[in-house]
């Protein structure tokens, strides 16, 4: 049973001068995915947007130029991929739609050259990489990676650059913690795609 204090007013009391009850304000009306689209998708602000059951998730965007050596760093050894050569590209924050009122925007996801021709192919990519801030909440990381997976994707890496570990998924609960000298791979993806945590965070090479 709810109990009320002495001096709460009584419902009469509330509201206009007439002791009319003032109506209770409506819920806030979730954007459609095509009005995120116009005024999100697109925003340079040094903020990222993501779409999720109608809400928006804002984030800072980690590609900013204190982590644009861990990007130099992976598009140096990418580019020495077989997959690089048939003109394959890792790209950073391309729109995905991983559920059909969800989109995500991973920091960096792998672009084969025939899809990249297509340009209008929003399906996932089978090989993303998100860099983890320490403002990320972690169950709304593992929760990014499940779904993930359950909209295709074959590899995740997460880069921690704090502290220099980098997670790397083949399934939502088959994960390898990579640090200083172990070895991360992307396989089966790109197999020859390979970097040492070492490598990934270093600044120069």
């Amino acid at each position: 049973m709810t109990s009320t204090t002495a001096n709460a007013p009584i419902p009469s009391q509330q509201g206009n001068k007439t002791g009319v009850g003032s109506k209770p304000k409506a819920a806030p009306r979730r954007l459609t995915l095509e009005e995120f689209r116009r005024k999100y998708s697109n925003r340079e602000d040094g903020y990222k947007y993501e779409f999720v059951k109608g809400e928006i998730i804002k984030t800072p965007s980690n590609m900013n130029p204190t982590q644009l050596f861990i990007v130099r760093n992976l598009s140096r050894f990418f580019a020495k991929t077989s997959a690089y050569v048939h003109g394959a590209e890792l790209i950073p924050e391309v729109d995905q739609v991983t559920l059909p009122l969800q989109l995500r925007r991973p920091d960096l996801s792998l672009w084969t050259s025939e899809r990249i021709e297509k340009a209008q192919d929003e399906s996932v990519s089978e090989f993303v990489i998100e860099i983890i801030s320490p403002t990320d909440r972690s169950v709304k990381v593992e929760e990014k990676v499940l779904e993930y997976f359950e909209a295709g994707v074959k590899v995740v890496w997460l880069l921690f650059p704090q502290t220099q570990t980098v997670h790397v998924y083949t399934s939502p609960i088959s994960v390898t913690i990579c640090r200083d000298q172990r070895v991360c791979s992307a396989a089966p993806v790109v197999p020859d795609f390979e970097m040492t945590a070492a490598e990934v965070f270093a600044k120069k090479l």
